[in-house]
């Protein structure tokens, strides 16, 4: 597949796939970058350079909350984001959004 609309393709859900995993439990950056790969079969590996200011925008905006957690032993704090009440309505208005387009554009391809 063509990278450059691949990644263009991608960029459009991210926000929301990012959302959908925080809607479960809280995490932390890696944890998600991680899951993310996982769940999509390696169609999403982010770099945290990718991830990361997705994350402060989403807290920008008031969709997620973060907090750092306490050291334990040699386990280092790490800065867990959850999403807020906010969020959670978000989620579901831009996935119903995403599932309005994605029937709207198998029309026009299907049609």
């Amino acid at each position: 597949m063509n990278q450059k609309y691949e990644r263009q393709m991608k960029k459009g859900v991210l926000d929301m796939v990012i959302l959908k995993l925080l809607e479960q439990e809280a995490k932390y950056g890696y944890q998600i970058i991680l899951e993310l790969k996982e769940r999509s079969g390696e169609i999403f590996s982010l770099k945290e350079g990718t991830l990361y200011p997705i994350l402060y925008r989403l807290e920008e905006d008031g969709l997620v909350e973060s907090r750092w957690s306490e050291p334990d032993g040699k386990r280092v704090a790490r800065k867990y984001y959850h999403i807020t009440k906010k969020g959670q309505k978000m989620l579901q208005e831009i996935f119903n959004l995403w599932k309005n387009v994605s029937e709207k554009i198998d029309n026009i391809m299907e049609g």
